[in-house]
C-alpha cells in the first residue's frame, strides 16, 4: 500500500565555521573538521536540512542553504583549510537575516545552530540571541587561551563546549 509522504516539519541545522587562520594553531582546524564529519552524518541519518556557512577571508560565504545532506560537503570538508581574516560578526548577522525568513517561509521548522570557533576576533558590537537553540563550540587549543569564545557564546544565549571535552566524551 502507498503511503503519502509525513507532511510533518521538519528539521534545520545551520553550521557556521570559522576557518580563519587562526583555527591552524594546535591542529584546531583538524579536530573541528572530524567534528563537522559526525555532525553531517548525524544530519544525514536524522533527514535534517544543513546550511552552512564559511566564515573566513574577507567575508562570510554560504556554502549550502537548507538542502539535504549530499557527497559535495564531504568534498568540502575534505578541501576545508584555513586562512585570512574572521567574519564571524558578520556571518552571524547574515545568519540571523537567513534563519528569521527561514522561519517565515516554513514556520513549523525546528532549526539549530551550530558555531564552531576559536573566538580569536576583534571587538564586537553587542550581540543578540538567535531565535533557536545554539551551541557554540570553542576550537581554540594550545596553552594560552584567550576564552573569547565563551563570551561569544554568553551573548548569543548559546550552550558553550570546548572541543576538548566533545572528543573527551565520544561527541
Amino acid at each position: 500500500m502507498l503511503r503519502a509522504r509525513s507532511r510533518q516539519p521538519g528539521e534545520l541545522w545551520l553550521v557556521i565555521v570559522d576557518a580563519s587562520a587562526s583555527t591552524r594553531r594546535h591542529g584546531a582546524l583538524a579536530q573541528a573538521k572530524g567534528l563537522l564529519a559526525d555532525t553531517f552524518e548525524q544530519a544525514y541519518r536524522q533527514r535534517a536540512r544543513l546550511a552552512v556557512l564559511h566564515a573566513t577571508g574577507a567575508q562570510p560565504r554560504w556554502l549550502w542553504q537548507g538542502q539535504k545532506v549530499s557527497s559535495q560537503l564531504q568534498e568540502w570538508l575534505e578541501q576545508l583549510g584555513a586562512g585570512g581574516g574572521t567574519p564571524l560578526i558578520e556571518a552571524l548577522q547574515q545568519a540571523r537575516k537567513w534563519l528569521d525568513q527561514r522561519q517565515r517561509q516554513k514556520p513549523g521548522e525546528s532549526q539549530r545552530l551550530l558555531v564552531l570557533t576559536d573566538g580569536r576576533l576583534g571587538d564586537w558590537a553587542a550581540l543578540q540571541p538567535l531565535n533557536c537553540p545554539t551551541v557554540l563550540v570553542d576550537i581554540e587549543g594550545g596553552a594560552v587561551r584567550l576564552g573569547r569564545a565563551r563570551k561569544l557564546a554568553e551573548e548569543l544565549g548559546a550552550d558553550y563546549r570546548p572541543i576538548d571535552d566533545l572528543s573527551a566524551n565520544g561527541r
